[in-house]
């Protein structure tokens, strides 16, 4: 038989996508039962949404970069008895071909490198295999490493891209963090004059730092990627605007950013806004207003990094009016 077959990967996601599950945690248990058996949500990594962006206005980031979250990964999935009571009936069953089922054998009874499926280190390890998000992005079926073990206590094989670290659950992690979609503040809100300048900020109580913790309970391990904002950038929908500052990016300060508008700032510059310089017309001018928020991560072996920065934009109609002139 010239194919190879793969053995059809267990969806390692809880709550997939967010839904309904924000600032919550999802109640799986990755833990064996008191016969060294493992649960069918061993390796299922454990997602505590508390400390999340919570409610119906909140979406994803988006990486700044060509990066994403693993598609797939690799964690524990079955003792030497659940492997052997997996394998053998495949086996039998005769259909993948005898020089497959040879060559397995040969791997995980043969001693090529395993013996006997393990069972003589029944209580020191267990046997990892591959998971996938269940949302299959581009690459969900890239994990096609054979099934191999992995001692208690010991790290995955370094050669085995995505095998469950604290660093791959921060990656995890990253998909799973939401951040508020509120439009920004805008003042005068809607509808705006030629040549006015129209301030622009943040609610600070609303756009604060939100973090994900994912864990697989079986190995004692977590990770928790926390997104900060750090700026605003405000695209006005035109060529003829000016934006305070010029750049357009407004940067967070002391967890804010812009001034709220008030009644004796009509002759002030805004900190952070824009000015439109010619009528919408018929239409509305559509502001586009992205946040970008920093990635951290820290995991329970005491390291910690840097995740590509995430990003979250959502336009908003602008009518912007000629200032009508009154002839006496």
């Amino acid at each position: 038989m010239a194919a190879v077959p793969v053995f059809a990967s267990q969806a390692a996601f809880a709550d997939l996508g967010g839904n309904g599950s924000n600032g919550q945690t999802t109640e799986e248990h990755g833990d064996s039962s008191a016969d060294g058996t493992l649960s069918s949500t061993a390796g299922v990594i454990v997602y505590d949404r508390s400390k999340n962006g919570s409610g119906s206005a909140v979406g994803p980031v988006t990486s700044t970069t060509s990066w994403t979250p693993p598609p797939c990964w690799y964690a524990p999935k079955y003792t030497p008895a659940q492997l052997k009571a997996y394998l053998e009936p495949i086996w039998a069953a005769d259909s993948t071909g005898y020089e497959w089922d040879a060559t397995q054998r040969d791997r995980y009874v043969n001693g090529h490198p395993y013996k006997d499926f393990n069972t003589d280190k029944a209580d020191k390890g267990y046997w990892w295999d591959s998971y996938v998000d269940e949302s299959f992005p581009p690459g969900w079926n890239k994990c096609d490493k054979p099934i191999f073990w992995v001692d208690k206590g010991d790290a995955p094989p370094a050669d085995i891209k995505n095998a469950v670290t604290p660093e791959v659950l921060a990656e995890l992690a990253y998909k799973e963090i939401r951040v508020p979609t509120d439009p920004v503040n805008l003042a005068p809100a809607g509808t705006t004059k030629v040549n006015l300048a129209t301030w622009a900020w943040l609610d600070k109580a609303t756009f604060k730092p939100v973090s994900v913790t994912a864990s697989v309970p079986l190995l004692g391990i977590s990770a928790t990627t926390t997104a900060e904002p750090v700026s605003l950038k405000i695209e006005p929908g035109t060529s003829d605007a000016v934006t305070y500052p010029a750049s357009g990016v407004c940067e967070f300060d002391n967890g804010s950013v812009g001034e709220e508008y008030t009644a004796g700032d009509a002759d002030k510059t805004p900190p952070c806004g824009v000015k439109y310089l010619r009528s919408s017309g018929s239409g509305p001018y559509q502001l586009n207003a992205t946040i970008t928020w920093k990635i951290t991560w820290t995991g329970s072996d005491g390291n910690g990094d840097r995740l590509p920065d995430g990003v979250f934009g959502k336009p908003q109609d602008v009518i912007v009016q000629e200032i009508q002139s009154v002839n006496r």
